[in-house]
């Protein structure tokens, strides 16, 4: 199934308090969660044209949003990557995911539709490099905290939960920001995973970064400036509400070393990978582009979404 999602739509591991949970525990990745507002050497931002070429353009400036409104209440423990702070939700975006049942393998499926840029000709498109030291490296390099870059008035874990899970309830006064409860689809393992918002439940679904940030951090974001990694950290393209315990074993592996479990999900998981390491100028390894390959040699039409 070709898998479409728009940048802009504003809809997973850290908090000022808790523990993080998003790529997952040890050299975990994953993004701050809380349920409050706070789980290279290309350009970002480059745009996808009709004939399937995605020119680079200059980072937008992004700007610190507001301070938090005051119905956004303080955010809750989580747990996730090494020293950050937060409530379940990394590694972290659309969670269109098949419900359970689905087929365990998927076929060609149809062909792109006219301009898609398919994974394999985004593979074409990110460069081939080992992956640098993790000198350096801290979640904060990426912002402290879920940040609200498309000034909603929610922050990007809430908006997360809001556009993955369904039958949602939300706290009272919140402008239907802060999620309560609801059901998750869950993209990675094809489970239906009830989510009830709390310091010792809420780890049952995180938000996950797709493409981790450490990993990002080896391969391209240490020279994107402060501003680009935060967008990076809180784009829905790069963020899935998924099963917790799933996401933490994922812990900041890339597609060489870590793929879904149920194997319907992994051409469009791979296919947003591609879409935003080729959207932030990131670069691949020669063993995780083989990796990528593999997935899509089943379904050669797959499209990335949209960046």
């Amino acid at each position: 199934m070709a898998f479409a999602l728009v940048v802009g739509l504003g809809l997973s591991s850290c908090a000022a308090t808790g523990a993080w949970d998003g790529d997952a525990t040890q050299n975990s990745d994953s993004t701050q969660n809380s349920d409050s507002t706070q789980s290279s050497d290309a350009t970002p931002g480059g745009a996808v044209t009709p004939s399937g070429s995605l020119p680079q353009a200059a980072p937008r400036t992004w700007t610190e949003p507001a301070a938090p409104s005051t119905w956004l209440e303080p955010q809750e423990p989580g747990a996730g990557e090494p020293g950050d702070t937060g409530e379940p939700g990394s590694t972290d975006e659309s969670g269109a995911a098949q419900r359970p049942g689905s087929s365990a393998t998927r076929g060609p499926g149809p062909a792109p539709a006219p301009g898609a840029v398919t994974v394999a000709q985004a593979l074409e498109q990110i460069p081939t490099k080992g992956r640098a030291p993790k000198t350096g490296y801290a979640r904060d390099e990426f912002g402290r905290g879920w940040k609200d870059p498309d000034r909603n008035g929610c922050d990007s874990r809430n908006d997360i939960l809001g556009r993955d899970l369904s039958g949602k309830t939300y706290k009272p006064r919140t402008r239907e920001c802060v999620v309560l409860t609801g059901t998750l689809a869950d993209p990675y393992t094809g489970g239906s995973i009830s989510f009830r918002r709390g310091s010792s439940t809420s780890m049952a679904v995180q938000i996950d970064h797709v493409v981790a940030l450490s990993d990002a951090w080896q391969k391209g974001a240490q020279k994107l400036d402060a501003d680009t990694r935060l967008r990076l950290a809180n784009d829905p393209l790069n963020l899935l509400a998924v099963d917790g315990p799933t996401n933490s074993r994922k812990s900041d592996g890339d597609a060489a070393t870590w793929l879904p479990p149920r194997k319907a999900y992994r051409c469009e998981y791979v296919a947003r990978q591609s879409a935003v390491k080729l959207k932030y100028g990131l670069w691949m390894t020669p063993a995780e582009k083989a990796a990528i390959s593999r997935v899509v040699a089943s379904c050669p039409a797959q499209a990335i979404p949209a960046v």
